[in-house]
């Protein structure tokens, strides 16, 4: 019998028993290689996405978000220029400080609204003592003094300035709004149409359209700087050690003009308050991380995902967290109001009496929207800028860190006994700070407070720390 070899043409050599194994050797050397190259390649990819995640392709932002924590699409925010403050400005920040202009001489506005604590109260208490004696319990408790300064006045339904027609009363435009179903909100999506509901102004019920009408609340306001009437602040302007520059600004005859003199006293705060860069200062962390010049650690990047996905927390779908088309910095509020059904704080002296509802637009203290009781329980958004330095959060004070707040969002509807107090029988009184008869006004289309009793709750406890983690990005103070 012939060898295998011997069928072989005579153009052929014949086979080497050693080929096959060397030829596998050059295979995987040469896998070897491939593997080497795109390894070298995918380094080299990640090397240059850390160092220049503004020039990667937008299509896998979320890759170089993920791999870097920069953002891969920079924007270059347009913030309030810093310039020397104007002489009605400094002459109101003399004002905003001075603890003379109360009852007790002991509280100016910068006791309630700290420099120190980005304009917001001092401390942990749900609200702050003030009065003749420094020993009334306020009512509400004080909101940020920061960020104000694009606040539109308040009014409901689309912007009046976009209106041709004679002013509208709120009782015209409530009308108008009436028969329109309640937009959902959803964090990055537009509403189809313009939200008929209440927004701008200030005070937790927007009942001051400007920051010289806010000015002048807290010092006729008889728990707060406690002044019986507008004279009582006169007396106390006519003796302040800043008076010459009254005069020097307004003239010598504005001493003999009381309501002109406190109404350039307060148009004097408003001014400190709008003109001051730390009154607006947009440099926290996230701030940094918007124009490329920060990056964010994973619990945070995690965080600002969940805070911005609608199926989750849905926090941007009223606390909006990206720039304006014009490379505004965000606000984190949309200025409009909202019914939550916080719990009612208990230990409030105004709720002693358990027939008293502060029921935010619709009273009690503004008058003007008593009828509209659609709006009962509804109270403004605040701006979630600097939030983590609060310690009383919502319109009563009822919660003291972020991870109740958070909780509250997060379990109200699917676990009601966690949130309310029970009654004799055992179950939650649901929504217990508004009448029954207002339930109605209370969100429950919005994420997450569309989930049902007994539901799965919209975020986990891993997923609240991270979405906590992102809002401590939104500090002030940021070194990068």
């Amino acid at each position: 019998m012939s060898s295998p070899n011997s069928a072989l043409p005579p153009s052929l050599p014949a086979g080497d028993p050693s080929r096959p194994a060397s030829a596998r050797r050059q295979l995987l050397r040469a896998l070897g290689w491939a593997v080497a190259v795109v390894a070298a390649g995918c380094a080299a990819f990640v090397a240059y996405a850390a160092i220049y995640p503004e020039r990667m392709p937008l299509a896998i932002g979320a890759v170089v978000e993920d791999i870097t924590g920069a953002n891969p699409q920079p924007v270059a925010l347009h913030v309030p220029p810093s310039q020397p403050l104007s002489a009605v400005a400094l002459l109101g920040k003399q004002i905003f400080n001075d603890p003379s202009l109360s009852a007790s001489g002991k509280q100016s506005c910068a006791s309630c609204h700290s420099p120190e604590h980005a304009y917001g109260p001092p401390n942990d208490l749900s609200v702050q003592l003030g009065g003749p004696h420094m020993t009334d319990a306020g009512y509400r408790p004080p909101p940020s003094l920061a960020y104000l300064y694009r606040q539109a006045p308040f009014s409901i339904g689309p912007d009046q300035n976009d209106m041709d027609a004679a002013p509208v009363t709120l009782d015209q435009l409530a009308t108008a709004a009436g028969g329109t179903q309640r937009a959902v909100k959803t964090a990055g999506v537009a509403p189809a149409a313009p939200a008929l509901v209440p927004q701008g102004g200030l005070f937790w019920d927007g009942r001051a359209s400007t920051l010289q009408d806010q000015a002048i609340g807290p010092m006729l306001n008889p728990v707060e700087m406690a002044n019986k009437s507008t004279g009582e602040v006169v007396h106390k302007l006519l003796n302040a050690k800043y008076l010459d520059q009254f005069k020097q600004l307004f003239g010598d005859g504005v001493i003999n003009q009381p309501d002109l003199l406190v109404d350039e006293a307060m148009f004097a705060v408003g001014r400190y308050q709008f003109e001051d860069p730390s009154f607006h200062r947009f440099a926290s962390k996230y701030d940094y991380w918007l124009q490329g010049k920060a990056r964010l650690t994973q619990a945070e990047m995690r965080g600002l995902r969940l805070f911005n996905d609608p199926d989750k927390a849905n926090c941007a779908g009223c606390h909006l967290s990206k720039p304006t088309a014009d490379h505004l910095p965000p606000l984190f509020t949309d200025t409009q109001y909202e019914a939550l059904g916080v719990p009612r704080n208990r230990n409030l002296a105004i709720n002693k009496d358990r027939n008293f509802y502060d029921m935010g637009v619709c009273g009690p203290f503004r008058d003007d929207a008593a009828t509209l009781t659609q709006y009962c329980g509804m109270f403004l958004t605040p701006t979630l800028r600097n939030v983590a330095t609060r310690h009383a959060f919502f319109h009563n004070g009822v919660y003291h860190d972020l991870k109740q707040v958070m909780d509250f969002y997060n379990l109200r509807n699917t676990s009601p006994e966690k949130i309310y107090p029970l009654d004799a029988a055992g179950k939650p009184e649901k929504y217990d700070d508004l009448p029954a008869k207002y339930h109605a006004n209370i969100d429950v289309a919005d994420a997450p407070f569309d989930r049902k009793l007994g539901e799965k709750p919209a975020m986990t406890d891993d997923e609240i720390q991270d979405i906590i983690a992102f809002m401590n990005t939104l500090t002030d103070g940021y070194k990068p």
